[in-house]
């Protein structure tokens, strides 16, 4: 099975981290909830999570996805420097990332955009675009080991998306 990791940060959207973390469970995956200094984080709606880890603990090498949530966690994850070099390091290497609504922020600020066709919440478009992306509106758009979709009713279109990525990635 896969090991994946959950970024968390304040105000995350909070079923753009359950339903992908209790999807990741469900499939047998290793998942883990990392965050960006503190023990536990409260969603944008009040539902709390506990982390398991660290992102600046956490090793590009030893991961096969990261899964980037929405809300207003993107803006702060965008801000620590592990979460854009882990960003960073899971495209060079080809892993997968999942990014889902607000969560391009985190993809434009690892300057890892250019030349890759994205979705995002509609809000974020231009960013990406001067970022470099070719952005589309569609409720899931897979590139490589890159995942991007909407909105939390893009969610099973996301982990559906996202799980098949994982299990082509330990076939191969």
């Amino acid at each position: 099975m896969a090991k994946v990791a959950v970024l968390i940060e304040a105000l995350y959207q909070d079923l753009e981290v359950w339903y992908p973390y209790l999807r990741l469970k469900e499939e047998g995956h290793e998942t883990i909830a990392a965050g960006c200094g503190e023990a536990k984080y409260v969603g944008k709606y009040g539902y709390p999570i506990t982390v398991d880890a660290q992102v600046g603990d956490l090793d590009a090498r030893a991961l096969d996805g990261i899964v980037i949530p929405g809300g207003w966690a993107p803006d702060r994850l965008r801000m620590h420097k592990p979460v854009l070099e882990l960003t960073r390091k899971m495209m060079e290497q080809q892993k997968v990332v999942a990014a889902i609504c607000h969560a391009g922020w985190v993809l434009a600020s690892a300057g890892v955009c250019k030349g890759r066709e994205l979705t995002s919440f509609v809000a974020i478009k231009d960013d990406l675009v001067n970022a470099g992306a070719r952005w589309v509106d569609r409720e899931v758009v897979r590139d490589g080991g890159l995942i991007t979709s909407r909105t939390p009713n893009d969610l099973p279109a996301f982990m559906k998306t996202t799980l098949a990525a994982l299990r082509e990635r330990k076939t191969a």
